[in-house]
């Protein structure tokens, strides 16, 4: 069964998708990843979804307008995928599973209570022409877990080697949010939200007049730059850090506006490369932090993160006794492991299996994992639909009623 995997992230630049083919060899099931590609937003959508997101006030009617517009670049990254998938001469796709993406992930005390993934299924179904599993976060909400992370069911896997030698083991993944999965012999997986990985650079690159770039393209600000103690420190005094796991968060707390706050509250102004890079160090502290407090011995590290030479030396640095390696050496491109984790919680969702950990997200039990959208025409019948519905009499029961 091929399943395309679907995701646009914290980051909200674009929409990661891959390709997996995922068969019963006889001893289990074997995965092989066929075709990734990351299709950026337009520039048109990025804006509209960067002004809709928290903290900006929206309406019904944006919220309707980006499911839609979303969907549909959802769907045309899906149907171009299918096309450069077929060339290659591979057997045809059966499913997209779709995260679409996350606009607000709502928290109360510790506690989500909800969270909403826009990128309407339908266009999917309609420009790819199959079915489509989305809505994958809800379940585990209901269930009592934080919806996050979901990766699990992938780092699991990846992280068995080491696990079995003896060693802790742990994903990271370095987006928008930095969030961690760490498995050891006979422990439960844990995972949780450690905080900002690249949500605060993007926004005060983004916001800076004097880059066109939305990110710190190679870390070229934060290798400029000097990191401002005093600021450092206000940012390391966030009190989400030091909340229990299993936990979770995003641009409902790490967004442009709480930079700014901190800088008030700092008051003075910093060259954008000070701020860059203090923004780093907060990164790379928080997620050394972490790691270590786990007692993680190898790291395998992937997202857009990985591409920021600067971040990725400096935790490094902080963790000289750790492995860090990226998700690669475990034949994952560190580029493309959610939308692969995706894919895989598509297969499992078909197949009745759940796609969320529970130990990871603190929900009361496994689930089967999203909603599906038929393909277009799906079990339909060739003769028109008058033709096909039998007749239908509704008759009054006997005594039923208000």
């Amino acid at each position: 069964m091929r399943v395309l995997g679907m995701i646009s992230g914290t980051s909200h630049d674009g929409i990661d998708v891959a390709i997996v083919d995922f068969s019963d060899d006889g001893d289990g099931v074997s995965a092989v990843i066929e075709h990734t590609a990351s299709i950026p937003y337009s520039p048109e959508l990025r804006e509209r979804l960067r002004a809709a997101l928290p903290p900006a006030p929206v309406g019904f009617d944006v919220a309707c307008e980006l499911d839609t517009r979303i969907g549909q670049e959802f769907g045309a990254a899906a149907a171009a995928a299918l096309r450069a998938h077929a060339e290659t001469g591979a057997g045809p796709v059966d499913l997209v599973c779709s995260h679409g993406q996350t606009v607000f992930h709502w928290i109360a005390d510790g506690r989500a209570l909800g969270t909403l993934q826009l990128g309407q299924p339908a266009w999917i179904a309609e420009a790819a022409g199959l079915p489509v599993l989305s809505d994958l976060r809800a379940a585990d909400v209901a269930a009592g877990g934080q919806g996050a992370p979901l990766v699990p069911i992938l780092d699991a896997i990846l992280l068995t080697g080491p696990a079995e030698e003896g060693r802790r083991a742990g994903a990271l993944n370095l987006g928008g949010i930095a969030n961690v999965t760490v498995i050891a012999s006979g422990e439960e997986p844990v995972a949780w939200d450690i905080g900002p990985a690249n949500a605060l650079i993007d926004a005060v690159v983004s916001a800076a007049a004097e880059t066109p770039d939305g990110f710190d393209r190679d870390g070229r600000l934060a290798a400029e730059g000097r990191i401002d103690d005093a600021l450092l420190q206000q940012l390391l005094a966030e009190p989400y850090y030091a909340l229990p796991t299993p936990k979770s968060t995003g641009k409902e707390l790490f967004h442009l506006d709480y930079v700014r706050d901190h800088l008030a509250r700092r008051g003075a102004e910093l060259p954008l490369a000070d701020l860059v890079a203090t923004l780093t160090e907060l990164t790379a502290r928080t997620v050394a932090d972490a790691i270590a407090d786990a007692r993680v011995d190898v790291l395998l590290v992937s997202g857009g993160g990985v591409r920021n030479p600067v971040l990725l030396r400096r935790i490094d640095e902080l963790l000289p006794q750790v492995d860090v390696r990226t998700s690669d050496a475990v034949g994952v491109p560190a580029d493309d492991k959610e939308a692969v984790a995706f894919a895989l919680i598509g297969w499992a969702s078909v197949h009745g299996l759940p796609g969320n950990v529970p130990s990871c997200t603190g929900a009361s039990g496994g689930r089967v994992l999203g909603r599906l959208t038929p393909a277009p025409g799906a079990g339909l019948p060739s003769t028109s639909v008058r033709d096909a519905w039998p007749r239908v009499t509704f008759r009054p029961s006997d005594g039923a009623g208000r």
